[in-house]
């Protein structure tokens, strides 16, 4: 069974940065990427890299990046000019090749106003 283990989120004052890690047990995937959720929303997209190429939601392009280091199993989000609406649990994501989508447990990321 594929797992996820999210870290980098916590507190941050508005106008800051955050870098969220997400590492994969496997390499057999054709995508990884970064979903959030605030209290009382549905969980929306953020961001994914893979077989699919490199998207981001584009509300929060020029202020995140998704990115993959070079042993494509862990996957960044940098987070910049951070807003308290930015605020929610930030969980990764990764399709394996023959199973269903695998989620991580969630990091909280806050922004203070």
């Amino acid at each position: 069974q594929v797992q996820l283990v999210e870290s980098g989120g916590g507190f941050v004052e508005a106008g800051g940065s955050l870098r969220l890690s997400c590492a994969a047990s496997t390499t057999e995937f054709t995508d990884m990427g970064w979903f959030r959720q605030a209290i009382g929303k549905q969980r929306e997209f953020v961001a994914r890299t893979g077989r699919s190429g490199t998207f981001t939601a584009g509300a929060l392009e020029g202020r995140f990046t998704i990115s993959r280091d070079n042993s494509k199993t862990t996957v960044y989000l940098n987070m910049t000019s951070l807003k308290p609406e930015d605020t929610g649990v930030y969980y990764c994501y990764l399709d394996p090749l023959m199973e269903s989508r695998a989620w991580g447990q969630g990091t909280q990321v806050t922004v203070s106003s």
